[in-house]
């Protein structure tokens, strides 16, 4: 009776599987996920060719030879000697963060009144809002200009970073929708408490809405980081105010030859994108799939 007892109390072994029966699991997964796995090597073959490429020397990435031979690390750090990528780097963080605040901060209160609070004329500036949505920034680009030239600001980052505060119609767009899947018996039960529309927005609103604001802070980061025509059209003839795209493309002009300072420094500037990405990648997920669905 005991030994029947130690028997059943006993922790259960898992057994291997035979070699056959993991091989044919292994070779139904390949085929199930094959058009994921020729998907993902085509996203990621450039990288790696643009990683092999950074660690080569002048005459390998010349070469047709694929695998650096020997690995030199060396080059990311001659990319800092030969070009002010510090300097372009502290523009790019200057542009993204103060263009990112100033959308926030005017683009909330706007997608909070579109969504919840009821006054005359809402839907007309909700159309209104759509139609600067489709309307292309290339339209506006030279009346810009000329305000710009006018105010003396030509060459320096403020034409870049002022129209964030403004507001943008992407934005307001994208947290509009979100705000609308927000129970509307929250926001009753903080009116009936005695608050405004402002504390709500702050205390109850802002809190529920974490994914959606940290989706829209993450699209305007990637798209300030990424920007080329702007800083283009308003730093070109300002090297001091140069962002990263700038001062990259200029950087390869200058060294076109040498192809692995190229990519060490395009690698260099991928590495903080790829990094915020994975990093907020769960709230971007759930603040864009939240976005539109009302419940």
């Amino acid at each position: 009776m005991s030994a029947t007892t130690t028997a059943a109390s006993a922790p259960l072994v898992r057994r291997k599987p035979p070699a056959d029966v993991r091989r044919r699991r292994f070779l139904l997964g390949v085929a199930n996920h094959s058009l994921l796995i020729v998907t993902a090597a085509l996203f990621l073959g450039p990288f790696v060719f643009i990683t092999l490429t950074a660690l080569m020397t002048n005459d390998q990435a010349l070469s047709a030879h694929l695998w650096p031979h020997p690995f030199r690390w060396q080059n990311f750090i001659d990319v800092f000697h030969k070009s002010p990528l510090w300097r372009w780097t502290l523009n790019t963080m200057i542009y993204s963060s103060l263009a990112t605040l100033g959308l926030l901060l005017s683009s909330i209160p706007v997608a909070y009144a579109l969504a919840r609070v009821r006054w005359r004329g809402r839907n007309a500036v909700f159309m209104v809002v759509l139609i600067a949505l489709m309307l292309p920034p290339q339209v506006s680009v030279i009346p810009l200009y000329v305000m710009w030239a006018k105010l003396h600001l030509v060459g320096t980052l403020w034409p870049l970073i002022v129209p964030s505060w403004l507001g943008d119609a992407f934005s307001i767009f994208l947290l509009r929708q979100f705000f609308m899947t927000i129970p509307e018996e929250y926001l009753d039960a903080a009116r009936v408490d005695g608050c405004g529309e402002f504390r709500i927005l702050i205390t109850v609103v802002l809190r529920l809405a974490k994914p959606g604001i940290a989706a829209v802070a993450l699209f305007s980061i990637l798209y300030t980081f990424n920007d080329f025509f702007l800083p283009l059209l308003y730093t070109i003839d300002s090297p001091s105010h140069w962002t990263i795209p700038i001062g990259l493309s200029q950087f390869r002009s200058l060294h076109q030859v040498q192809w692995n300072l190229t990519m060490a420094a395009t690698l260099l500037v991928m590495a903080p994108v790829i990094l915020l990405f994975f990093l907020a990648q769960r709230a971007f997920v759930e603040g864009v799939t939240l976005t539109g669905v009302k419940g």
